[in-house]
C-alpha cells in the first residue's frame, strides 16, 4: 500500500445522499459495498461515469474470457503496485480458473515457467502498455496470433480500466477492506 491512512474518507453509510443511496444500492444488494465504492461515493459524478465503464470491463460483455481478464487484471495491478487492487482480485482470479502458482507467477512476468503462449502475450501487453502506454508490433502480432480481434482490443481496454483503478486507489489511499491481507511484496 501506498498510504497507510486514505486522503478521501470512505462515506460512512448515515451520510449518504439520496444519490449516494442510488449509487451504492446494487452494491449493496450483491453485499460488495467495498472501501473502493464507499470512497468513490464522494464524488457521485465520477462515480456514476466510472461504474458504467467498469461494468463493461467485469461483465460478459468483455470479449476475454474471465480468466484471461484476471491475468490481465492483476498484472496491471502489481505493475502498478496496488495492493487494493491486487488483494481484490486474487480470489476472482482463483474463481475465474486462475491456479496459485499462476498467480504467483503473474508477478514474476511472462517469462514465468508455465505460461501457455497465448497466456504470456496478455502479460507481455500488459507490460508494454505499462512501460510505454503502447503495445509494440512483436507483442501485437502474439496476441493476434491467439485471440480474436475484438479480444485483442479488450485486452487493452482491460488494461487501461485497471490501470486507471490502480491510480486512483493508490493516490486516494483506499484501504483494504475488513479481513484482508495486504501481499508482502505490495507493501510500501
Amino acid at each position: 500500500m501506498r498510504l497507510s491512512k486514505p486522503r478521501f474518507s470512505p462515506v460512512p453509510d448515515d451520510q449518504w445522499t439520496p444519490e449516494q443511496t442510488e449509487l451504492a444500492a446494487p452494491m449493496i444488494a450483491r453485499d460488495k459495498m467495498l472501501n473502493i465504492f464507499r470512497t468513490l461515493l464522494n464524488h457521485p459524478a465520477a462515480m456514476r461515469g466510472f461504474m458504467g465503464w467498469g461494468s463493461y470491463v467485469l461483465s460478459k460483455k468483455n470479449t476475454l474470457p474471465a480468466r484471461e481478464r484476471e491475468i490481465a487484471v492483476l498484472r496491471t495491478g502489481f505493475l502498478c503496485r496496488s495492493g487494493y487492487e491486487w488483494t481484490q482480485h486474487v480470489p476472482i482470479g482463483l474463481r475465474a480458473g486462475l491456479t496459485e502458482a499462476e498467480i504467483v507467477a503473474i508477478k514474476q512476468g511472462p517469462d514465468a515457467p508455465g505460461w501457455s503462449a497465448a497466456d504470456a502475450a496478455i502479460i507481455r501487453a500488459c507490460d508494454d502498455l505499462h512501460r510505454g502506454q503502447f503495445v509494440t508490433e512483436p507483442v501485437w502480432q502474439a496476441l493476434c496470433a491467439h485471440f480474436q480481434p475484438r479480444q485483442c482490443m479488450d485486452v487493452v481496454f482491460t488494461v487501461g480500466q485497471y490501470t486507471q483503478v490502480s491510480m486512483l486507489l493508490n493516490t486516494f489511499g483506499v484501504q483494504l477492506d475488513e479481513g484482508q491481507t495486504l501481499d508482502p511484496d505490495l507493501k510500501g
